[in-house]
Order: C-alpha cells, then structure tokens, then sequence
C-alpha cells in the first residue's frame, strides 16, 4: 500500500472526495493497526455551500482548520455525543472539507467491534457487524477518533489514507443527507458511493 501524498489533497474537495472511494483509512494506536476501505464520501465547499461550517467565510475556533492547509483531520462532534471526521482539502485559506461517511473492515474487525460494541464479533448479531461503521460517528467510534484527532497530519502514521490498487468497483453520486437546512446546497450531487 503507498500512503497518500499531501498534494493528493491540495484539490477541488468533489475530486478529492470522488478519489478517496476505495482506498484504505488506517488507523493506528496503542500498537493496533486498523485498516478499513472507504465506501461513502461527501464533498463540502464553504465559498458555495450553505451546508458547510466554514459557509460565510467565517473562521472560529471550530472551523479554523477548515482554513488551514489541505491534508489535516477535521474532527468535531453532533448531536453531543457523535464524531465525524473529516479530510481538509485544497490550499490553505479556502475553507473546503470531504466527510467520510463510511468505511468496511478489511482487517481487525475484533478491535473495530470491541471499539464500537465492547464485544467480540462472535457475540454480535448480523445487523450488529453489518451496521458497524456505516456512518460517520459509528467508523469515528470503531476506530477510537476524537476530537482529540482534530488537525492531525494525514502525512502522519496515526490516521491517513492509503492506495491498495482496489479498483473493482464504481462510483456513484447522489444528494447529500441530512442538510435540508441548506436550500440550494441540499440538491449537489457531491455524496460519493462505493458501488461493486
């Protein structure tokens, strides 16, 4: 696997976001290495879209690694109890984020079930695994990012992205979820999916 190059992320977030379907998250921590493929992206780009945290140009102590230069974790919190992390896109001063939504186990699935469920995969039940990073806040709590994740370099070793050569798939575009607050932004294609 070749690790991602920070100039992989120095591009128009929708690119970015397309290109990161398929490719490996890897997580590393206390001598445990997570590795799971990325099958659900969204694209945000605060200079257009009202569903972006950084939409007005406004830079706040949340936001403010939005701003900062492309390659860096964007990790915040939702509902008070959910993380959702993010990839910083493009050059430093655009406020331009993708979302990783989803991601499928490719290797200590163990470690990813006693994150998510405290139990062994033995002991859960099929809807329990199938459902066990299918959303944002569910692969940030199997695989133990928080907000403390926040601003980390994706040139590092603890979290990046890498490139296995898996390309047995396609992709596929839709609205994103959840913004309907967002008027005109609620209708972009940018939420990218892994379809085999």
């Amino acid at each position: 696997m070749v690790k991602l190059k920070r100039s992989f992320y120095d591009r128009d977030a929708r690119m970015v976001a397309e290109d990161l379907i398929g490719k490996v998250l890897v997580r590393n921590y206390d001598d445990v290495v997570i590795r799971a493929r990325i099958t659900e992206t969204e694209a945000y780009i605060a200079e257009i879209d009202k569903a972006s945290h950084g939409y007005g140009g406004k830079i706040t102590p949340r936001t403010k690694v939005m701003f900062g230069p492309p390659g860096h974790a964007y990790v915040y919190l939702i509902y008070g109890m959910y993380y959702c992390l993010n990839f910083v896109t493009e050059g430093e001063g655009t406020c331009s984020a993708v979302l990783i939504r989803g991601v499928e186990p490719l290797d200590n699935m163990r470690e990813m079930c006693i994150n998510r469920y405290s139990k062994e995969p033995e002991n859960l039940s099929k809807n329990q695994i199938k459902n066990l990073s299918d959303g944002p806040g569910k692969l940030c709590n199997a695989l133990k990012i928080t907000k403390e994740h926040n601003g980390a370099d994706l040139a590092g070793d603890e979290i990046y992205v890498a490139d296995d050569g898996f390309s047995d798939f396609h992709v596929t575009k839709t609205k994103r979820i959840n913004i309907d607050y967002a008027e005109e932004a609620k209708d972009f294609l940018w939420r990218y999916i892994l379809c085999k």
